[in-house]
């Protein structure tokens, strides 16, 4: 237990440092932006029939007349205490804003994460194990179209067919328009929901299953497999064994890994089904010249990775015994 505190601890660390490090470089490239808060959210119309006095007060809000530093480390100062600012677009808290938002999209992001890993890992092993026949070429030939295939370009087909077309799921949005929210139902909000989960997830499927195909297929024509089926082992007892063992410590680890990509791919996918979640709002702080939102939501998304990777060393130990007794001996 020791040595896993230890462990933990050590990175934790490294996620301070790490959020850091993201907060200052989304600040530098926020300063370094051709866009001008003002123009972009005033209107330069609405600038030149202003006068000094008022310019100078929309400088001050929107912080233009601040210097980068100073703007920089009073942001900090503030996240030191607990205050990540005030949304400059929602005039709100900005951890309000994020938690409004980041509970439209954690189910959303959950449910892909969790069908793309269960998918990629069966599609895997069912490659792997017809190596060569069609149903691997089949899943072969799906894992790189999937591949090469944009997320928004996928969002748009989908939309196109399921809902224009065929009209079998809305088109946008997280919940029916018009309606109060006690009156949205759990049907709502999951008809609101099938496309993009169903984009992210098999956007996710790819990297997860052609790896464990490659894992699998190691693992099959390895020694021990031989003897294993010289002792008269089913093939079913050999995959569940030897092969499910082996490949599931790698499928972990690109599972955990692949958190980074829904959040990524949640940006684009939200927009194209206009999906109020966290990824929408990250596009309009950034369009919007909204500093303190878009550095909350780079921090906080940065931490959700961050702990999903810290999740993913955890559980080595806790489904390889060999990993948990080298740890212990550290």
């Amino acid at each position: 237990m020791k040595h896993r505190l230890k462990f933990a601890g050590k990175k934790l660390i490294r996620m301070l440092l790490l959020l850091l490090g993201v907060s200052l470089l989304t600040f530098l490239l926020m300063w370094a932006s051709p866009l001008d808060p003002l123009q972009t959210n005033v209107g330069q119309t609405a600038l030149g029939s202003m006068t000094q006095e008022q310019i100078a007060e929309l400088e001050a809000y929107w912080g233009v007349d601040m210097p980068p530093a100073q703007r920089y480390l009073g942001w900090l100062s503030g996240v030191l205490h607990g205050d990540f600012g005030t949304s400059l677009l929602y005039r709100q808290p900005v951890l309000t804003v994020i938690g409004e938002r980041l509970a439209n999209s954690v189910g959303l992001m959950a449910a892909a994460w969790i069908f793309a890993g269960v998918l990629g890992l069966v599609l895997g092993m069912l490659a792997g194990a017809y190596r060569n026949r069609w149903p691997d070429r089949v899943i072969r030939g799906y894992c790189l179209l999937i591949s090469s295939t944009p997320a928004f370009w996928l969002a748009i087909l989908l939309l196109m067919i399921f809902a224009v077309e065929l009209g079998w799921l809305p088109v946008g949005l997280a919940v029916p328009m018009g309606l109060q929210a006690d009156s949205v139902t759990f049907i709502d909000r999951l008809r609101h929901g099938i496309l993009p989960v169903l984009t992210l997830s098999m956007t996710g499927v790819a990297n997860i299953a052609l790896h464990t195909r490659e894992k699998l297929i190691e693992v099959l024509s390895s020694d021990y497999i031989l003897f294993a089926k010289a002792r008269g082992e089913s093939q079913t007892s050999i995959f569940l064994r030897h092969g499910l063992r082996n490949v599931s410590l790698p499928a972990m680890t690109l599972q955990f890994a692949s958190i980074s990509e829904i959040i990524g791919g949640s940006v684009l996918v939200e927009q194209v089904f206009s999906y109020p979640g966290l990824g929408q709002a990250a596009v309009t702080a950034g369009l919007g010249s909204d500093l303190p939102l878009l550095l909350g939501i780079t921090v906080i998304t940065a931490a959700i990775v961050f702990a999903g990777n810290l999740a993913a060393d955890l559980l080595y130990g806790v489904i390889d015994p060999k990993i948990r007794r080298r740890a212990a001996k550290l």
